[in-house]
């Protein structure tokens, strides 16, 4: 700070002395805001770089049987979580807005038309600052949109069924009562419906689910709510079944599993069971039959379960080298009367290769990853297709491409040691060259078993949080209520509007008309938005 005029010494020397003292404290100043220009310099810096290979590894995932990119992308995204909510916390709002502005970003997006709007409205000062004065005239005004959260409560719905007595006969009339999910229960369809979204498309636990209605005010036990989730899953089970019956009637389908956890009383530990998925979807060769998804549970991996899903099959199915596949593939054998036959997944091999290129410098692998980029370049293009484009744009494309990548893999095997990763993995795609290629000749095929993973996906996810399943009927039930979950997604449902119009009507519903309650049938007719 400067010193009054008045105040300055007279001689020199003095006036030289504060002149280097305001220089000194104006450097150091420099100094300090440098400091702290470096270190906001180098927080974005690093953002921008966590935000890159977050889009890198979003990028490089074919599906989610990645774990290793799967929790990469967690570990990023957390990261990312706190180094973005300590910059918020640490620069003013006032101080942020320059920065970015000078950074070119985008300004934020319009608020969703469809959200309700409630207008609160500020006056201004009923006297004039200046004035007093006490008389205005309107001048126009502002309007900011702000975005705000209103909790999920509880109410209570009466259902009030007056009698009447007939003055002619004394007949009674009354209104029947209405369809209840669930006998002699008190849950209403959104209750029973909001239950069943947050536990297997949010993965809530029931247990964490009670405590949080607790904090409303509202007690409801954990052993309620599963006996809802089992009667629920009674009450759907013909809807499950008419959806199974729609997905294994297609003839182009693809299968996967994953491991779950199963609870075991009598060793005092868990198993491991498995979740199978099998995934009918068209849309991108423009197939009219709707999408759908059926989970299946079985407590081990034994082949004999995919024969026995499958028994009712036939046709072109995308699955991963599973040995318990093989078998539906063999045309003489006695479950393959009805011919499946492979497709073979190009996500597969990618990863493979990948899988070198992340470990460290690895220039084969790297030439594998754009050699089979340009094939899913092809594919972007002629996603939406109809078939025949796709099956001539895969010809005059794809084909010289593989010709090209299989004469190059066989010529690097030859180079590398038998036993390398790098074999290996050449290997892997060399020995299912003919299931790799299927998809060249028939544009109903695709690429990859990229539809399956997506929709193992949510298992994956969901296994984190419910720790494991409490039995192999649990198995079943999570997978019968899964199936409908992701198949109202894949129609454009939300699923707690889905399962809130089914349980509101299924109690009564004929079971020779079940399939009006699958999801595409209740988007069509505006059932369920």
């Amino acid at each position: 700070m400067i010193p009054p005029l008045d105040s300055l010494p007279s001689d020199a020397d003095s006036l030289r002395a504060i002149i280097a003292a305001q220089a000194e404290a104006l450097a150091r100043k420099d100094a300090e805001l440098a400091a702290e220009r470096a270190q906001l310099d180098a927080r974005d810096t690093l953002i921008e770089r966590l935000r890159a290979q977050l889009a890198v590894l979003k990028r490089a995932r074919f599906g989610s049987s990645s774990e290793k990119v799967a929790r990469a992308i967690d570990q990023l995204e957390l990261a990312l979580e706190d180094i973005e909510a300590t910059q918020a916390e640490d620069r003013p709002d006032e101080a942020v807005r320059p920065s970015r502005a000078a950074k070119g970003k985008p300004a934020r997006q319009a608020l969703p038309d469809h959200l309700p709007r409630t207008t609160e409205r500020l006056a201004p000062a009923s006297t004039c600052p200046d004035c007093g004065g006490t008389a205005f005239l309107k001048a126009g005004g502002d309007i900011t949109e702000m975005l705000d959260y209103v909790p999920a409560s509880f109410r209570v719905v009466r259902h009030v069924r007056p009698r009447l007595v007939c003055k002619g006969c004394d007949r009674t009339v009354q209104a029947d009562p209405p369809s209840l999910p669930i006998a002699r229960g008190k849950p209403e369809a959104g209750l029973v419906a909001h239950v069943l979204t947050a536990k297997f498309c949010d993965h809530l636990p029931l247990y964490r689910q009670s405590a949080i209605y607790a904090r409303q005010g509202v007690q409801i036990a954990r052993s309620t709510m599963a006996d809802w989730v089992g009667q629920s899953a009674a009450l759907m089970r013909p809807l499950i079944e008419a959806l199974q019956a729609h997905v294994f009637a297609a003839t182009r389908l693809h299968g996967d599993d994953t491991p779950v956890p199963v609870l075991d009383p009598g060793r005092g530990k868990t198993r491991q069971g498995r979740l199978w998925t099998y995934v009918r979807d068209g849309r991108p060769w423009r197939d009219d039959a709707p999408p759908a998804v059926c989970y299946l549970y079985s407590p081990d991996r034994k082949g004999i379960h995919p024969r026995s899903h499958l028994n009712r099959f036939a046709g072109v199915l995308h699955a991963d080298g599973y040995a318990g596949f093989k078998e539906l593939y063999k045309p003489n054998a006695p479950h393959n009367a009805r011919r499946i036959v492979e497709a073979a997944c190009w996500a597969h091999v990618r990863r493979k290769f990948y899988d070198l290129a992340i470990n460290g410098p690895a220039p084969m692998a790297e030439a594998a990853l754009r050699r089979i980029g340009d094939l899913y370049d092809i594919e972007a293009d002629i996603r939406g297709s109809p078939p025949d484009v796709r099956k001539a744009m895969r010809q005059h494309r794809t084909t010289p491409r593989l010709a090209a990548l299989k004469a190059w893999l066989e010529q690097e095997r030859s180079r590398l040691p038998g036993k390398s990763p790098a074999a290996q993995a050449i290997r892997y795609a060399l020995s299912r060259w003919t299931a790799l290629n299927r998809f060249i000749a028939d544009g109903t095929i695709e690429i990859d078993n990229n539809a399956a993973e997506r929709a193992i996906r949510p298992v994956a996810l969901g296994r984190k949080n419910w720790l494991f399943a409490g039995s192999d009927k649990g198995g079943e039930r999570a997978a019968a209520i899964l199936s409908l979950i992701e198949t109202a997604k894949l129609n454009g449902l939300d699923p707690e509007a889905y399962l809130r119009a089914v349980l509101a009507r299924i109690a009564d519903h004929p079971v020779g008309r079940i399939d009006e309650l699958l999801p595409w049938n209740m988007a069509d007719n505006g059932t369920a938005p």
